[in-house]
């Protein structure tokens, strides 16, 4: 009897086992699949978000702005090792940080592709020095994602570009994992909106509508509007 008991509790102790093992597989490979998945997107408040690096924030708020589907958009600074950044440590150059905007987006309403679009054609992303008039590490071009699928649009969005023959330089515009996200000071926020005259002045006396036409032509983002 007890010899029959003893056998019983070993088989269900193996069976055991193997249900715990089966589970951990399962989890695992719901961790996997997630993986690749855009986990950028909170499904409770359907949305998303982009970060992108296009030299100065002032003018990569308006080309998001102005999308159906984008919700905000953030100026801040990231990529960096500098803890709560400020404008002046950053214009330094001696954070690591760039210059960025964080697009918070319905999913629903505009998909990444069509940022990355957007994106493309309102940099410069041939020079490796800056953007327009701004030169430094903090105004270089970068996208940052935040999930295997935005990874894998961002580069071939990048290969595309490259392989189309389009520009006969280097395209230099680095795709990197996104790190924590600093919003810049409040004065920066909108500045477009807060301040439209010197916005204007700026973003003509920096020459970027004009690089943009000679570089993008009819497709060429000019304050915020893509040609068709």
């Amino acid at each position: 009897m007890f010899e029959n008991l003893s056998n019983r509790m070993r088989i269900l102790f193996k069976n055991f086992r193997w249900t715990l093992l089966a589970l951990a597989l399962l989890i695992i490979g719901s961790w996997l699949i997630a993986g690749k998945m855009d986990v950028s997107a909170d499904e409770g408040n359907n949305t998303a978000t982009a970060v992108f690096a296009g030299g100065c924030f002032w003018c990569m708020e308006p080309p998001f702005d102005k999308l159906e589907g984008v919700i905000a958009t953030t100026s801040g600074y990231t990529g960096g090792h500098t803890d709560k950044p400020t404008y002046k440590q950053v214009s330094s150059d001696t954070t690591g940080h760039y210059e960025a905007v964080e697009i918070t987006y319905d999913p629903n309403k505009i998909d990444y592709a069509t940022l990355l679009n957007v994106f493309w054609h309102n940099v410069d992303p041939l020079d490796a020095k800056g953007q327009f008039c701004d030169k430094g590490k903090s105004y270089r071009t970068a996208i940052f994602y935040n999930s295997y699928e935005q990874k894998e649009l961002a580069q071939a969005s990048k290969k595309e570009l490259v392989d189309s023959g389009y520009f006969n330089e280097d395209v230099v515009t680095a795709i990197e994992a996104a790190k924590t996200f600093y919003p810049a000071e409040d004065y920066h926020q909108n500045y477009y909106q807060k301040n439209p005259v010197r916005y204007k002045y700026y973003r003509f006396a920096c020459g970027r509508d004009a690089r943009l036409e000679e570089l993008w032509k009819d497709s060429a983002g000019k304050d915020g509007s893509l040609f068709p």
